[in-house]
C-alpha cells in the first residue's frame, strides 16, 4: 500500500486539535472531518519540526492527536477476519496493542511528508439511529493527477464517531493485513502471530531512534 497516501489521510482528517476534543463527541462524522481538516493541514504546512522530520514529534503526535479517533479493537477485528473467534481474551488484546502499534510505527516517518494535497469531502446522507456509515472523500494534488478516492468506514461509540477502516481505491488498508496474519496463525498459531508483530514493532522503533 501507498504509505505515504495512507499517513497524509490518517493525518489530515483525524489529527483534532485539543478545542475539537468535546466536538469531536456530538459531530456528525463528515462535519467533523472537514471541521477539522483546514486547521489540520495548517498544523502540518508550518511546524517547523514536522517538515525538518522530528520523528519523536511526528510519533507523538500520532498517539496523542490521531490514535485517540480509531477504534482499533475494530480495525483488528476486521484485520483478523474468522481468525478473531479463535482468539481468546487475552489473546485480542495483546493483537489489538501489536496491531495498533504497527500503524503507529509505520506511519510515523511518512507523516512529515504531508505537502500540498487537497481533500473534498462527498455528502452524506445519515439517518439519525445511523451506527455506521462511510465518508467518501477525494484527495488531490497539486502536481495534476487523477485524484484519489478515499472511504472512511466509522462507526457511532459512546465517546463519538471512530474510524474503523480506510479504503483506498476500494482496497481496504486493514483487510490488506489479513492474508499475512492468515498466513502466520496458520503457521505459528494466535501466540505466533502477536509475537511477528511484537519482533516488527520493536524494529520499527530501532529505526526511528
Amino acid at each position: 500500500m501507498n504509505k505515504l497516501l495512507f499517513s497524509l489521510i490518517f493525518s489530515a482528517i483525524f489529527l483534532f486539535a485539543p478545542t475539537f476534543v468535546v466536538a469531536a463527541s456530538v459531530m456528525a462524522p463528515d462535519a467533523l472531518a472537514r471541521t477539522v481538516t483546514d486547521e489540520v493541514v495548517h498544523i502540518l504546512r508550518t511546524d517547523k519540526d514536522l517538515q525538518a522530520g522530528n520523528q519523536k514529534k511526528a510519533r507523538d503526535l500520532i498517539e496523542t492527536k490521531i490514535a485517540p479517533h480509531f477504534n482499533f479493537t475494530s480495525m483488528t477485528k476486521l484485520a483478523l477476519g474468522k481468525n478473531w473467534s479463535a482468539a481468546n481474551p487475552e489473546q485480542r488484546k495483546a493483537l489489538t496493542g501489536e496491531f495498533r502499534a504497527l500503524l503507529v510505527q509505520t506511519y510515523t516517518a511518512s507523516l512529515t511528508l504531508f505537502k500540498d494535497q487537497k481533500i473534498e469531502y462527498r455528502p452524506l446522507k445519515i439517518a439519525p439511529d445511523d451506527n455506521d456509515v462511510v465518508v467518501r472523500s477525494l484527495v488531490k494534488s497539486s502536481g495534476g493527477g487523477d485524484p484519489v478516492q478515499v472511504d472512511y468506514g466509522m462507526e457511532k461509540t459512546d465517546e463519538g464517531w471512530k474510524v474503523y477502516n480506510v479504503k483506498i481505491g476500494g482496497i481496504s488498508l486493514v483487510e490488506n493485513y489479513r492474508g499475512t496474519f492468515n498466513t502466520e496463525i496458520q503457521k505459528s498459531g494466535v501466540d505466533g502471530l502477536i509475537k511477528t508483530l511484537r519482533d516488527k514493532n520493536r524494529a520499527l522503533v530501532a529505526q526511528t531512534k
